[in-house]
């Protein structure tokens, strides 16, 4: 089963010149299940989305669609 594709959370990382693996490390995921949310073969659950949030500092819409909320 597929999931929803996480566009805003692989650029967020991207545009903070962070690596899978140093996100990985400092949220203690493994690499390969933050690879699985940022292509969409995974959905992380509710508390893994806020540490998202709170870690990158975007909305959980950011990390889900790129945008924030409201924005076109």
């Amino acid at each position: 089963m597929n999931g929803l594709k996480m566009v805003g959370l692989r650029e967020i990382r991207i545009k903070k010149g962070y690596t899978q693996m140093k996100v990985a490390m400092d949220l203690h995921i493994t690499r390969e299940a933050l690879s699985y949310y940022e292509n969409g073969k995974r959905n992380p659950d509710i508390s893994l989305l806020v540490t998202f949030s709170n870690y990158y500092g975007k909305s959980i819409d950011y990390l889900i669609t790129g945008k924030e909320f409201g924005e076109k």
